[in-house]
């Protein structure tokens, strides 16, 4: 009978114990432990110590020795209860808070105001997005993962409490204080997005608070001023300001931020603050709300509450209520639990203790607020006490996986809000003349920057705005990005006068997309939107969002962003038109593929080992994975004695690469026509050879280099004088005349009837005696007559307008001599053996030369980003920027090699990897993988296995052909792939 009363009491109590942690969020799992420890602290407390555990008071960690001085001063005879920090830097917080940790007999329950992360008070640490930024993402998941990463940097920091979500609903556009820090204006929103972030922080061991209550979102004016006033209704209030509190009590809410405002429909007494109102902060918050957390006054220096006067309060002639700690008492008795920021901590302490020794706060308010206090210290492991680490702190704080985190919510957020033309995302680049003008605090360079690796801009600026007109006359689509300070959510985001009169200017006479860098409500200056075809929110100012923005723009990631508020009639809360992605190429970091930062960086040490052992001037890196280029990086100069560095948008003589950027591309697309196959003759497509010794040779033996070809012919040799070695006069002229119009480098004109002595060189030279693998040249010129004798057009123009404009390839031609500056192309060579000059901007190879610069097997200059584009359009079976430029059957064909069991590597037109020990890879790619290289050190490759496209552009050449290949030598191009597949996780 014994044992089963006493199995029934532990099933009361059992039951008991877990309704009350139910009901509590402040409840720890090990509630007994927790209880026991609660208990003997706060009975071994004093009076005083009880009540002081009641303030949590502001420090700024970059404060004067006086002012710390003063705060210890405080932990140690107030005996306070906890920390709110200020601005200041993580280092020095961190040493702080071990010294204040290590003044208090009972250790402080740290807090910040750490809404998009430690950096809203803290230099050197990271910023999340705002919360408006935040409320345009449908998908709660990332808001949750953005908690979650919030909380582990305050975990890190040795901050328990973090003073966030905001989830006032910010229906008020002219909102001073909450704007950009609100998740929007619709409540359901609002509070999905609040819960989530609330539960990613709470996940990691860090407590919530959600602020302001009652609702701070419809104010005309901020609480730090002044005390502003909320007019509606009771049913209104319940409906819409309190619901995300009643949702998120219900999900563990840990704590509550009462703001201070005048609310005349829950507290009649007027001009009351909400902070010091029983009926708001007990009535409501705790009883019918049910709430049974923490209860913060927002900071009671702010001059809502601060200038609050009253004749008298609690029987009490004082004149001012913030005289003598009555603020703090007043506070106290409405419900609060913690007196944030008190003006004058002793004051309150004693204000408090007069009126508990007088009776006017029982013994049991007083224990619930402390023990409250006193539970949230133990939940968060103040009970075990640890000083915080300073080693690698700011590196803790500043993770990859932030940066990673904040690129995917700016893409997840930026939101296409008008689009009625359908011109989003940019198609058909081959009709796009773009121009960018900017607007706003800044020039938007970022932005600019990204642009520009998509396609053909040109930024446009001028002080005249008729002026400014003019030059747009000659672009067909104009990008105006509006841009406003990133700095805090609270800087300007109205347009100007004179920006509004320009942007209306611009539209009347341009296809326009609008794309502004600031919260939403810019969009209330524009008064109509007739004339602007495109409208682009992208919520913030960071370099992320601007680089992001420009690749929406081009879709390289689909747009899913709605907006979070109204702005006008033009704009609706929930608007946001879906876009797809056009599988451009986009720009991020590694850990978003699945590779690892550290380890990629392996390569910058082999690529300046190249640099500094002289085996080439300079180099371009590019890597990209699924999709995305996730190192693209610049090294060394044009020349070992120059001045000028290689940057991304240099251009080089790619070489050999020619073969697969251009000349093969144009024939997989006649096969794809039907036009030819891999297996035509020679003499079917080009009758010229039918009585020659090639005509049976068929395309997939040529370009697979096993019809017996010659692996090349120094045609120039029979054009060189045989005394002095250079050039003849019977081929060339020093300046262009009737007849010498081939222009093969600056003041050397070769004569025009040469062009028919090169096929006919080909044609009439004997094949090689055996038939056996032997890399050869000659193909490509008799591939490249054929595509030329088809189209009845140059390659060169054949390249551009099938593949290249469209491709958004701008840095890729031919001879840029004729339109691009020397101080954008890398040098090849000082010719010492045919032109005797630098050659710069002309075509190194001189069989290509020979052709005016445009050869099938070598011509093209490029950069590494348009080479990606090209290759990546191979990974992608043919398709890119939402154009299907060849079948994946097609690719498939030319991407096969069907003569490995006769000792030949190569797939039609493509490399592929060795099958023995030598070869031209690391030997750790797939064999469904592709790519060639180049004789100036040109080297591209893809994998579709890995989906890994790796371009590397150099110009070991110079100042030298004759010199050792010694990036061939010394493995660079194979080393730097094996280093790029040991960083995939």
């Amino acid at each position: 009978m014994r044992n089963v009363l006493y199995s029934l009491i532990f099933f009361i109590f059992s039951i008991s114990l877990s309704a009350q942690q139910s009901g509590n969020p402040l409840l720890a799992k090990d509630v007994n432990g927790q209880k026991q420890w609660v208990d003997s602290v706060y009975n071994a407390l004093t009076l005083k110590e009880k009540i002081g555990q009641l303030y949590m008071v502001q420090v700024f960690s970059d404060q004067s020795e006086a002012n710390k001085n003063k705060i210890i001063g405080l932990i140690k005879d107030q005996k306070i209860g906890g920390i709110i920090y200020s601005k200041g830097g993580p280092v020095r917080q961190a040493k702080l808070n071990n010294v204040l940790q290590a003044a208090s007999q009972t250790p402080l329950l740290i807090g910040m105001d750490a809404e998009w992360g430690l950096s809203m008070r803290l230099d050197s640490t990271f910023s999340f997005p705002w919360n408006m930024t935040l409320g345009a993402i449908k998908d709660p998941k990332l808001i949750e993962q953005t908690g979650r990463q919030l909380g582990e940097h305050s975990k890190r920091l040795g901050v328990h409490f973090n003073f966030a979500p905001v989830v006032d609903i910010n229906t008020n556009p002219k909102n001073p204080i909450i704007g950009n820090r609100s998740f929007g204006e619709d409540r359901d929103n609002v509070t999905e997005k609040a819960m989530a972030l609330m539960k990613g922080m709470q996940s990691v061991g860090v407590l919530s608070s959600a602020k302001h209550f009652p609702g701070h979102g419809d104010t005309a004016s901020d609480s730090h001023k002044t005390l502003p006033t909320i007019t509606f209704n009771k049913k209104r209030i319940d409906s819409i300001e309190l619901y995300p509190y009643r949702k998120l009590i219900k999900e563990g809410l840990s704590s509550v931020m009462v703001a201070h405002l005048s609310v005349p429909s829950l507290e009649a007494r007027d001009g009351y603050p909400s902070s010091l109102s029983k009926t708001i902060v007990t009535d409501i918050l705790k009883e019918r709300l049910g709430f049974k957390g923490l209860i913060f006054t927002d900071a009671l220096t702010m001059k809502g509450v601060a200038d609050f006067v009253k004749p008298t309060f609690d029987g009490v002639n004082s004149g001012s209520v913030n005289v003598g700690g009555e603020i703090d008492l007043a506070a106290f008795l409405a419900g609060n639990d913690v007196m944030l920021m008190s003006e004058d901590v002793e004051k309150g302490i004693n204000k408090i203790a007069e009126a508990y020794e007088r009776g006017a706060i029982t013994d049991e308010r007083l224990q619930l607020s402390v023990k409250k206090i006193l539970l949230a210290k133990y939940k968060v492991g103040l009970n075990k006490y640890e000083p915080i680490g300073t080693a690698n702190l700011v590196e803790d704080l500043n993770r990859i996986k932030d940066y990673a985190l904040y690129e995917t919510l700016m893409e997840q957020a930026i939101t296409v809000a008008h689009d009625d033309k359908k011109l989003l995302p940019l198609r058909h680049l081959e009709t796009k003349n773009i121009a960018y003008v900017s607007l706003g605090d800044d020039d938007g360079t970022p932005f600019y920057e990204e642009l520009k690796k998509y396609g053909k801009v040109h930024k446009i600026e001028d002080n005249n705005l008729d002026v400014l007109i003019e030059k747009l006359q000659n672009y067909n689509t104009v990008i105006v990005g509006f841009h406003k300070s990133n700095d805090n959510p609270w800087k300007g985001y109205e347009f100007t006068n004179k920006e509004l009169t320009w942007l209306y200017e611009i539209a009347r006479t341009n296809t326009v997309i609008l794309n502004i860098f600031t919260r939403p409500y810019a969009l209330l200056d524009l008064e109509s939107i007739t004339n602007i075809e495109s409208v682009v929110v992208s919520y913030q100012n960071s370099k992320v969002a601007q680089e992001k923005s420009a690749q929406l723009i081009f879709g390289a990631f689909p747009a899913k962003g709605t907006l979070p508020v109204s702005a006008g009639p033009y704009f609706t809360v929930g608007d946001g038109i879906q876009k797809n992605s056009l599988n451009r190429l986009a720009y991020t970091i590694p850990e978003r593929v699945g590779m690892n930062s550290e380890k990629l960086n392996k390569i910058d040490a082999i690529a300046q080992y190249a640099i500094d052992q002289k085996m080439t001037p300079g180099i371009q890196l590019l890597v990209a994975r699924k999709g995305k280029v996730i190192y693209n990086k610049n090294f060394g100069k044009h020349t070992y004695d120059g001045t000028k560095v290689v940057e991304s948008d240099d251009i080089y003589d790619i070489a050999s690469l020619t073969k697969i950027v251009a000349t093969l591309p144009l024939l997989m697309e006649l096969e794809d026509q039907g036009i030819v196959s891999l297996d035509s003759k020679l003499s079917d497509i080009l009758p010229y050879y039918k009585h020659s010794n090639k005509k049976n040779m068929t395309i997939k033996k040529m370009l697979s280099h096993y019809a017996q070809l010659k692996p090349w012919i120094p045609f120039y040799y029979a054009t060189l004088d045989s005394v002095t070695n250079k050039p003849s006069s019977k081929y060339y002229r020093t300046s262009r005349k009737p007849g010498f119009t081939t222009e093969i480098a600056p003041n050397l004109f070769m004569r025009d009837s040469y062009q028919d002595s090169i096929p006919k060189i080909i044609k009439d030279t004997e094949l090689l005696s055996h038939l056996r693998y032997r890399y050869s040249d000659l193909a490509y010129y008799i591939i490249k007559q054929y595509i030329e004798k088809h189209y009845d057009r140059p390659l060169n123009e054949v390249a551009q307008d099938h593949f290249y404009k469209s491709l958004g390839a701008n840095h890729t031609l031919y001879n840029p001599y004729k339109t691009i500056s020397n101080t954008k192309i890398a040098p090849t060579e000082v010719d010492d053996y045919y032109r005797f000059q630098k050659v710069q901007g002309y075509v190194h190879d001189m069989g290509a030369a020979m052709q005016g610069g445009v050869g099938g097997h070598a011509g093209v200059f490029s950069n590494a980003n348009d080479i990606a584009k090209i290759m990546q359009m191979y990974l992608q079976k043919g398709y890119y920027g939402g154009v299907r430029y060849l079948k994946p059957e097609t690719i498939d064909k030319f991407n096969t090699c069907y003569f490995c069991e006769k000792n030949v590597r190569r797939g039609v037109g493509f490399d592929k990897p060795q099958l023995g020990e030598e070869g031209p890879t690391c030997g750790c790619v797939s064999m469904t993988s592709f790519g060639h290289s180049g004789f100036t050190g040109t080297y591209a490759w893809a994998d579709p296995d890995e989906e890994i496209v790796y371009v590397f552009l150099a110009n070991r050449t110079y100042p030298s052909s004759k010199a050792k290949n010694m990036l061939l030598r010394e493995d660079i191009r194979t080393d730097i792939q094996k280093a790029i597949y040991e960083a995939i996780n």
